[in-house]
């Protein structure tokens, strides 16, 4: 039957590159289902995400709101009480909203002490998960000494693969000669097949939940949030995706002398961190590239295993379906590795958009060059469903007019933020944690990276499009800073914290004193009658 009311599928994988998909151009990566996906919606070349880390990214594009405005700068930083998740806007309009997966939600339990929620209610449960309700949670890493997954070992254990954490002796332990497990944490064993069979694997077993969640919502319209943690670390694939692909697949290193010999401080003292250096050394790109790919691999299958059920149960023609991540890999560019910083490799990323209506017939297989937010993704899920965005809130806007073939340019410059202050940068560098922060504004030609207490880092994409060369101590580049320095100025200076009152409440406030009775800066009863006769105080 098919429902009358939308749904939403917000795939999110982690630590995705943009350019590590055949739609994006990756020569041999292949991702057919994705890349179908790409056809039949619009694919976004210009979507940057509003941290390069993964916690603070997620809770902007949960919140639709920056990283200064909800808080959470870092990992497991709790996202504030009070702050309202994609559930949060969805659930009134009758949309059930749920996690399967990733989140790096942390709960704000001293705020819910102060507010007296009771962790264990309804409500005190969707606070704790960003406003999802949690069908499956499955982070990524759960190691014996950390936090379980909220079912998955329990799913491994009745599986027959015991241990004090499942997540790490099976799913995420390469096997090694004798079927013992080894440490998934040395990636030279990185080209092992993980013990856990792959059907069992997180990708397939995350994928096989968010089926039974469809299944289980039947004709309620539904938000489903299914967020793989591949290809995030370890870099363990089951088999047969572990050597799937080779060192000849991976693409070229891209990186330059100048940039280790002649670099800024910040970016001298991120490059020395052991996830940097480790990456210098080819074996290593060598070693676990492939496996990367391979992964992606196994997440394009059970893509397309995913939209054969939504055909199969005739929920493909009401379905929205995105596809994103929530940031790159340097995997060696750039003499780094991991995320955190502003090169494209690891803030920018695939965006993928498919609105099964027919208004969006016109652009299905366009490309879009319009510069794109992560936090763009909420007002086109409330708006999608019908819902009115909230834009004293939610601070991104909807890609719905795009996506139905409108000219509507959403913003001159992209705003993305990183808080160091919990790396070694901070201390090599010698500064207090209150002066950890950095800021990239992007105009689409110039990038610029504001750190402060220091110069700041520069790059033209159109005559650097790889980002090798800093001009920011050029004298030239002065009235470039100048400009992205207004544009982020610009920025900081809106409203970010004004969420209680929508500029229609403040509207309608105005007069609110004179129909209370309350008459100030009146001398005689002239002054109140023409009060009463014009609806203000003129104040």
């Amino acid at each position: 039957m098919t429902k009358q009311k939308p749904n939403i599928l917000f795939i999110m994988c982690d630590q995705l590159r943009f350019d590590y998909l055949g739609c994006y151009g990756h020569p041999t990566l292949r991702t057919p289902n994705i890349d179908a996906l790409a056809g039949q919606g619009v694919r976004f070349t210009n979507a940057y995400v509003q941290s390069p880390v993964c916690g603070p990214s997620r809770m902007s594009a949960y919140t639709g709101r920056y990283s200064r405005s909800h808080g959470s700068t870092w990992n497991s930083f709790p996202l504030r009480l009070g702050e309202m998740g994609i559930g949060d806007h969805l659930r009134p309009l009758g949309i059930r909203t749920a996690l399967c997966g990733k989140s790096h939600v942390v709960a704000d339990t001293a705020g819910m002490a102060r507010a007296g929620i009771d962790p264990n209610s309804e409500t005190g449960k969707l606070v704790a998960q960003g406003g999802f309700e949690l069908w499956d949670r499955l982070d990524g890493v759960h190691p014996a000494k950390g936090r379980a997954p909220s079912h998955y070992n329990d799913y491994l254990r009745n599986k027959g693969m015991n241990g004090d954490s499942p997540w790490e002796s099976w799913a995420n332990a390469p096997e090694g000669d004798d079927g013992e497990a080894l440490s998934a944490w040395h990636m030279t064993h990185a080209n092992r097949p993980a013990k856990c069979p792959e059907e069992d694997s997180e990708t397939a077993y995350t994928t096989d939940r968010a089926i039974e969640f469809i299944d289980d919502a039947g004709d309620d319209p539904w938000c489903l949030h299914l967020s793989y943690i591949k290809p995030h670390w370890p870099y363990v694939a089951s088999a047969p995706y572990h050597d799937m692909y080779s060192a000849d697949d991976i693409l070229p290193v891209k990186r330059s002398e100048q940039e280790r010999t002649d670099a800024h401080p910040f970016m001298a003292a991120i490059q020395n961190s052991r996830v940097c250096t480790v990456f210098n050394k080819s074996e290593v790109r060598e070693r676990v590239i492939p496996v990367y790919m391979g992964l992606i691999s196994q997440i394009d299958d059970h893509i397309g295993r995913l939209r054969d059920h939504l055909q199969a149960i005739g929920q493909d023609k009401n379905t929205l379906i995105v596809f994103t991540s929530d940031h790159g890999d340097y995997l060696g560019d750039h003499w780094l590795g991991e995320k955190d910083l502003y090169h494209d490799c690891s803030v920018k990323v695939p965006l993928i958009v498919m609105d099964p209506s027919d208004q969006s017939d016109a652009t299905r297989g366009t490309v879009n060059d319009t510069l794109v937010e992560a936090i763009d993704l909420l007002p086109t899920f409330i708006e999608y469903c019908g819902g009115e965005v909230p834009n004293h809130i939610v601070e991104g806007h909807s890609l719905m007019p795009i996506l139905q073939g409108e000219d509507h340019p959403l913003r001159d410059y992209i705003i993305s933020e990183y808080d160091f202050s919990t790396r070694m940068a901070r201390l090599d560098l010698d500064l207090p944690v209150s002066d950890c922060r950095t800021q990239m504004v992007y105009d689409g030609r110039y990038k610029l990276i504001h750190i402060e207490g220091m110069r700041p880092i520069l790059y033209d994409l159109k005559s650097d499009p790889d980002e090798f060369n800093d001009i920011g101590a050029d004298p030239a580049s002065e009235p470039i800073i100048a400009r992205l320095k207004a544009h982020l100025l610009d920025w900081a200076l809106k409203h970010h914290t004004r969420v209680t009152m929508s500029d229609t409440a403040i509207k309608a406030e105005f007069g609110s004193e004179a129909r209370a009775g309350i008459y100030i800066g009146v001398w005689d009863d002239a002054d109140e009658a023409e009060i009463h006769q014009v609806g203000h105080l003129n104040y």
